[in-house]
């Protein structure tokens, strides 16, 4: 027979904390993690690894000039937003942390990372979550795992972090997750991945909560494939940059931001592109040419896509000038 164990529900008046509910297979995230702040830009970050579907849907929350909660073993998913909602308060990371595992009466399955706008950071690791199971905190930091291969998982965690302070905090908060995985990792091995970042200030809009928002959500190499795709997102980041330069009509600088993107992956057409249009409503027309050319080898459809820029400004070009690069 299936064994009951009490988990958690988010009680619709945020005031009960627990009722007694089978622990059906979406309350579990057995895994490592780390929430996280720079020191020196002020972002908090999330990272976290299962071997579970969908790990970040469930352990990983943010809320920018507020803080970070990771939530994670026998997953109530209620300490994510009363967690933020009491540090946006000014409460501290411990005292929120603690307040909400005191009315948690399933507490000794829980494990739980929070961490302030002011780098304090606190965790809890129940009793009863799954061995290797143990956290390690320290200055803008904490660092989690529960159901480990080995004992080494988490102070591998607390190394790697100390070791990359010179990587922005994204690309840091990977290396720490490689690092647990190098370590042993989850004993059952690798499924989902996910990151978040968001900044040090409130975010006037909700679409500006995140700076970095990305999810593995089911692969067999969790951790690189968000490596990779963390590399994508800063070079569309440039992308999205440039897209900014050319509204404001400043071309040189448009030309710039699509080259960086461009030489991140060079074989991106979207990326040649667009340094292309670049390159050519900076008077580079000739220079261009080739690279059109080569675009449209490979997929016509860029070929229309040059007309259709005109008319809203992207590509500020004689219809003598257009006509040549459709020819090409």
């Amino acid at each position: 027979m299936k064994k009951l164990l009490t988990v958690l529900l988010i009680a619709s008046n945020a005031t009960c904390f627990a009722q007694n509910i089978n622990a059906d297979k979406s309350a579990f995230a057995h895994t490592f993690s780390i929430v996280a702040r720079d020191a020196n830009t002020g972002e908090m970050a999330v990272a976290v690894q299962s071997h579970w579907f969908s790990v970040g849907s469930l352990v990983s929350w943010g809320k920018s000039g507020v803080g970070v909660v990771a939530t994670q073993s026998f997953v109530n998913p209620a300490y994510g937003p009363r967690g933020l909602a009491l540090m946006q308060e000014g409460i501290s990371a411990e005292a929120a942390l603690d307040q909400l595992v005191a009315e948690d009466e399933g507490k000794a399955f829980r494990q739980v990372a929070f961490l302030d706008v002011n780098g304090n950071a606190a965790a809890y690791t129940g009793e009863k979550c799954v061995v290797y199971a143990s956290q390690i905190t320290g200055d803008n930091f904490s660092v989690q795992a529960n159901m480990m291969l080995t004992d080494q998982t988490v102070p591998a965690m607390a190394k790697a972090f100390e070791a990359h302070s010179d990587l922005p905090l994204a690309e840091r908060m990977v290396a720490v997750l490689k690092a647990a995985q190098d370590a042993g990792g989850d004993i059952r091995g690798k499924q989902s991945a996910a990151l978040i970042v968001v900044g040090p200030e409130l975010a006037e809009n909700s679409w500006e909560e995140y700076r970095i928002n990305l999810r593995v959500d089911d692969h067999e190499n969790p951790i690189e494939e968000l490596d990779r795709l963390l590399k994508v997102a800063r070079a569309y980041d440039y992308m999205n940059r440039g897209d900014l330069a050319v509204e404001a009509g400043d071309m040189p600088e448009a030309l710039k931001l699509y080259g960086t993107a461009e030489r991140m992956f060079p074989d991106n057409l979207e990326m040649q592109f667009w340094a292309a249009v670049a390159m050519a409503n900076d008077g580079q027309l000739e220079e261009a040419k080739p690279i059109f050319k080569n675009i449209f080898e490979q997929d016509e459809n860029w070929r229309e896509m040059i007309g259709r820029l005109v008319k809203p400004g992207l590509l500020t070009l004689s219809e003598e000038e257009v006509k040549q690069i459709q020819e090409l």
